[in-house]
């Protein structure tokens, strides 16, 4: 039910000599689409790996996990996971623990 107030003199004069509030809105989009197209995105499609590229990336790795590996291999979650079932069923890895979705791998040594 309560309406603004009505502003000061100052405060009046502040607003319109300044950008309008849409006019820095825009200002602050153009500057995040800049910095975002600017920053690494994850590639979205499956891969081709081979073992040699898998034991050079995976190997060091004691414990591989689902985000450990996403950001190693720089690859979205949703492909990583797509992409460790694949290798799981190819015997290049094997499944060692975790519960509910959160598994752990570690690599076979061939």
């Amino acid at each position: 039910m309560g309406g603004s107030k009505k502003k000061s003199i100052s405060q009046g004069e502040k607003g319109s000599k300044g950008q309008g509030i849409t006019d820095r809105k825009q200002d602050k989009k153009g500057k995040q689409n800049k910095e975002s197209s600017q920053t690494k995105q994850p590639r979205t499609v499956m891969p081709y790996i081979n073992e040699s590229q898998i034991n050079k990336v995976l190997g060091p790795m004691k414990a591989i996990t689902l985000l450990s590996a996403a950001k190693s291999l720089g690859l979205n979650a949703s492909v990583t996971s797509s992409l460790l079932r694949y290798l799981e069923g190819k015997k290049l890895i094997e499944k060692v623990g975790g519960y509910s979705g959160h598994y752990v791998w570690r690599v076979l040594r061939t």
